[in-house]
């Protein structure tokens, strides 16, 4: 396979993007021109939301070709496009080709076992007979170690992230043998199916994505782990002793009420998501209802735990 390349300013970059898709290439990436360079820019956006700047001041535009395809016929439709004020960029254009590779090993290679708190180990399906995660394979566990089997795919959550790692150190630290527990926002499921392999009782995970619902369902039957996975107008009413929800603050506010609703008596809320210039608004939300404070701090991100009376 080859790439196209071509060079163009930050107020160029979408509409090139866009114009050699149309014109039939297969991807586009933009990168910053100056990349490894003195002159290179970070470019940041606030989780959940859209970036401000889409592109650096000189970007590298580059188009996965189709096999076959002629570059000179992507340079024409996309200047058929675009006219006279891309006339410069569309001169300039060069071609690199793309090694053959085992894409699928080349990916699992970035996602290893990740030991989280004192016990819980993620496991990719392509590690499980791994012999450096300890305990892996055997039925029973002298060190108690959690092995929790998870893929990365379309749910959020396969344990990298400092939010979940947060969430997991919290339940094992605090969860109680027998307690039920409601995962709101379950994602990938992980918090859910390691809470039920923490001794947790009955226990629900509940997202607005059903590709979610069906991803947690999925890994649940993989961990042989019994959890009521549902979108949440399935959610029947009542209280759960541990009710933790791994989501952004501007959703955990709007759904404040509701989560704090859901606490039973002497249970405890768990909410990550949350960066640590966030948590006193946050908690302020919650004041409300429920007394919140931050638990610990990860990499920016914090978990607040508040406990109903």
């Amino acid at each position: 396979m080859r790439e196209l390349v071509l060079h163009s300013s930050e107020a160029q970059a979408e509409a090139l993007s866009d114009a050699l898709l149309e014109a039939g290439v297969l991807s586009v990436s933009v990168e910053d021109a100056d990349r490894d360079t003195d002159a290179e820019q970070p470019l940041f956006g606030e989780p959940g939301t859209e970036p401000s700047v889409q592109a650096w001041e000189r970007n590298r535009v580059v188009a996965l070709l189709p096999d076959g395809a002629d570059p000179a016929q992507i340079i024409e439709g996309v200047g058929a496009q675009l006219g006279a004020d891309y006339a410069a960029v569309l001169a300039e254009w060069s071609l690199r080709d793309v090694p053959d590779a085992d894409w699928v090993r080349l990916t699992q290679q970035q996602f290893g076992p990740i030991h989280i708190a004192e016990r819980i180990w993620i496991v990719p399906s392509w590690h499980r007979d791994d012999p450096g995660v300890p305990g892996l394979g055997r039925l029973e566990d002298a060190a108690g170690d959690i092995h929790i089997e998870l893929d990365p795919g379309l749910a959020f959550g396969t344990g990298s992230h400092p939010t979940t790692h947060l969430c997991l150190a919290w339940l094992e630290a605090h969860l109680a043998p027998g307690a039920t527990v409601l995962d709101y926002g379950c994602g990938s499921g992980i918090l859910a199916i390691a809470a039920r392999k923490l001794g947790a009782g009955r226990t629900w995970a509940v997202d607005i994505d059903e590709q979610a619902v069906i991803a947690t369902r999925d890994n649940a039957r993989v961990n042989n782990v019994e959890l009521l996975a549902m979108l949440p107008d399935e959610l029947e009413e009542g209280t759960s002793d541990v009710v933790v929800a791994n989501i952004l603050s501007n959703p955990l506010k709007v759904l404040a009420p509701m989560l704090c609703g859901r606490v039973a008596p002497g249970g405890s809320l768990v909410l990550s998501g949350v960066l640590a210039r966030q948590a006193e608004e946050v908690c302020a939300v919650y004041a409300q209802w429920l007394p919140m404070s931050v638990w610990r701090e990860r990499d920016g991100w914090v978990c607040l735990h508040g406990r109903r009376a």
